[in-house]
């Protein structure tokens, strides 16, 4: 495992957008129809405790709590109902996002996953240990103050539904990562937005999984 790490480094990072009926109604958005997929790379992966490295140049970096998770089994065409089987566990994700390079793309790779962009901590709490993923609430904290704020109950697509969804098009790998989306509250959305600096610390807290913390660092170049 990497530094501080509490997964193995997945061959994949699968995340789905606007899967939150109470984010999409924030940003102004229809909910989609079907999960919306993009990627993260695994350059991005930090632990608990690992700095959030802000890009050198002045740039619009947001936080998003985001339910993870970490794939028990190689699948492949899953049905919604046998989807859980394939789940190992789950786990906080800051799905860290630059919002001037990811609006000025188009698309939303490079926004998402500069180095340092994906936290994932404190611990991966095993399957068993979660009977109903789409009861947990999800939070997120910068110094202490709370911006998110929300359940799972609110996502569009349930993670058994996402997972079998993907299964449909990626064979999915044991220690894959699927990040399910964030809630309302993030930053950009926000009168006046607010976005990451150098010297605050954000918090993902999710029920009965932990608290993620990291602190927020420049670049030091």
């Amino acid at each position: 495992m990497a530094s501080g790490l509490p997964i193995e480094r997945p061959g994949k990072i699968v995340c789905v957008g606007m899967n939150y009926r109470d984010h999409a109604a924030e940003a102004g958005m229809e909910v989609p129809e079907q999960p919306v997929l993009f990627a993260k790379w695994p350059n991005g992966l930090i632990g608990p405790g690992e700095a959030i490295v802000l890009p050198p140049d002045p740039s619009q970096v947001d936080y998003e709590a985001e339910l993870g998770v970490v794939i028990g089994l190689r699948a492949r065409g899953l049905r919604t109902e046998d989807a859980l089987d394939a789940v190992a566990g789950y786990v906080c994700v800051n799905d860290v996002s630059a919002r001037d390079l990811q609006f000025a793309d188009g698309q939303w790779t490079r926004g998402k996953s500069l180095d340092t962009f994906c936290p994932v901590g404190p611990r991966l709490v095993p399957a068993a240990e979660v009977p109903d993923p789409q009861r947990l609430g999800i939070r997120c904290r910068v110094n202490g103050e709370l911006l998110q704020d929300s359940s799972t109950a609110q996502m569009v697509f349930s993670v058994a539904e996402i997972v079998a969804f993907v299964s449909t098009w990626l064979t999915l790998e044991p220690g894959d990562l699927i990040a399910t989306g964030t809630p309302a509250g993030v930053g950009f959305t926000r009168e006046p937005p607010v976005y990451l600096r150098p010297g605050d610390e954000v918090t993902v807290e999710i029920d009965g999984l932990g608290a993620l913390v990291n602190p927020v660092v420049a670049a030091t170049e």
